[in-house]
């Protein structure tokens, strides 16, 4: 089976997710500033669950360039995937409406948690249908960065509780680490 069909499932997935959430987004009541002011914080919600699932988006297109050929499992597992990001429009909005109150930053954590886990899955059903040698097994490695981002979810999960503004700061460092897709897979596809 060929990488295509995923690949433009999920395009079109993550194009409905985007659409879903700027649609969550309402015009301010009012013309001035303190109007603005009061959409803040789902504004800052929209701008970070955008930026995820971008990040998401591009580093599935170039793990998709090292692939071969999918199977079955590799389909459920990208589904898995897709499930947990489809979840960013609720939790996005419920995060910015509650004006970043701890459960709503908490969901939001264990949103993304879940889809960083469920990205690790992929990567590993990928891996398990390729050839040890194979230009994506050299290109992921150990996963160094996929597991501590895992951790750091985790962690911030929990520090929502103590402080909402701890875990946004996480948020914002994992998502940060992710903005460049990761160098190795676009080197081992050059030679």
């Amino acid at each position: 089976m060929t990488r295509g069909r995923m690949e433009a499932f999920t395009d079109g997935v993550i194009a409905i997710i985007i659409t879903i959430m700027v649609l969550e987004l309402k015009i301010p009541h009012g013309s001035d500033l303190p109007a603005l002011r009061s959409m803040l914080p789902k504004i800052g919600s929209y701008v970070m669950s955008f930026i995820m699932l971008g990040i998401y988006w591009n580093n599935h297109h170039h793990l998709m360039h090292a692939v071969r050929h999918v199977d079955g499992r590799v389909l459920w597992a990208n589904l898995h995937l897709l499930f947990w990001l489809s979840l960013y429009p609720v939790v996005m909005a419920w995060a910015g409406d509650s004006h970043l109150a701890s459960l709503p930053v908490a969901a939001w954590g264990m949103v993304q948690l879940m889809s960083g886990v469920a990205y690790f899955i992929l990567v590993r059903t990928l891996l398990a249908v390729h050839e040890k040698d194979s230009v994506l097994a050299a290109a992921i490695g150990r996963d160094f960065k996929g597991k501590i981002s895992v951790a750091l979810y985790a962690a911030a999960v929990a520090l929502s509780f103590v402080h909402p503004a701890i875990a946004i700061v996480i948020y914002v460092v994992v998502m940060v680490t992710w903005l460049i897709p990761d160098p190795r897979i676009e080197r081992r596809l050059e030679r």
